[in-house]
């Protein structure tokens, strides 16, 4: 079965409304049946009918069809216009602003669709309708807005009973708060006075700290003082060193010098002497002789 997206019972409105357009259009078009049944039955009592006659029989007959169907089109479009103020009326007693869309009118793929949906409905199947659609009433508008006050009553009711309840939430969260401040100033005059008692005991050591500093200060005085004399004291004893040292330098380089001295007036000293003269002499002839084997350039 084709649906239109709607819930049961706007469907329901909406097929009650076709029986009703196809009704006034099995009206309309027996309308037109019955005028050309007329003609025939009026005008057409004879076998031959010159041209004149055939355009004025059709010229008749097109008058009087256009009038049935511009008067029956005229017809459903009051009618719609009555159904529209229906529904509007009942969108204004729930305070509804109701907007169409004229483009959709003409929509082809929604008219085919609805074309499918009568077809379900009235065509291709024999089911009887419903008792309820037999006779399809609007709702009251009295009863409606009754409706609606009940359950904007029962709404606000609610609201309000969790009003109330939030309203008891907020003032025991408002006395814990005042109990907690009262505790506070309390633990804050509590502190003050230990703070009090601390700041006198505090100026006491801080007294007491003071001595302390000054007895440092002059024993750090005093070791400075002593340490100056001890770096004074050290200083010559450096100078004195240095001196020692260098007469030390001085002698030990005379001790060398005699020494050496000594040891080139031994016989060894001389022996080795002898010797690396000769060998310096032979490395001389040797080097002469092998300069006569080498290649000249």
């Amino acid at each position: 079965q084709a649906e239109l997206g709607l819930n049961e019972h706007h469907q329901n409105e909406v097929i009650n409304y076709m029986r009703f357009a196809r009704f006034k259009r099995g009206l309309c078009l027996k309308t037109v049946d019955s005028c050309f049944q007329d003609l025939k039955d009026s005008r057409l009592v004879e076998e031959t009918f010159t041209v004149d006659e055939v355009i004025d029989m059709l010229d008749g007959l097109r008058t009087v069809v256009h009038s049935e169907v511009e008067s029956e089109l005229i017809n459903t479009t009051y009618t719609n216009v009555l159904l529209l103020r229906q529904l509007f009326s009942q969108a204004e007693k729930w305070y509804l602003k109701l907007q169409t869309d004229v483009s959709d009118l003409e929509n082809r793929e929604l008219l085919e669709q609805v074309a499918e949906f009568e077809k379900s409905e009235f065509t291709s199947s024999n089911k009887k309708p419903s008792a309820d659609l037999i006779k399809p009433k609007l709702a009251p508008l009295n009863e409606g807005g009754s409706e609606l006050l009940n359950k904007t009553v029962a709404c606000l009711q609610e609201e309000n009973e969790k009003l109330k309840i939030r309203l008891k939430t907020i003032e025991t969260q408002a006395t814990n708060a005042l109990d907690e401040k009262s505790k506070l100033e309390k633990s804050l005059k509590d502190l003050q006075m230990i703070q009090g008692d601390q700041k006198t005991n505090a100026n006491q050591d801080i007294t007491e700290l003071e001595n302390k500093v000054a007895a440092l200060k002059c024993q750090f005085e005093k070791t400075l003082n002593d340490s100056t004399a001890n770096q004074k004291f050290l200083e010559e004893n450096l100078v004195t060193t240095k001196h020692d040292l260098l007469k030390v330098q001085d002698q030990l380089s005379t001790a060398e010098k005699e020494l050496e001295k000594k040891f080139q007036q031994t016989a060894a000293y001389r022996n080795m002497k002898d010797i690396l003269t000769k060998k310096n002499e032979q490395i001389k002839d040797l080097r002469k002789k092998l300069s006569k084997y080498e290649p000249e350039d």
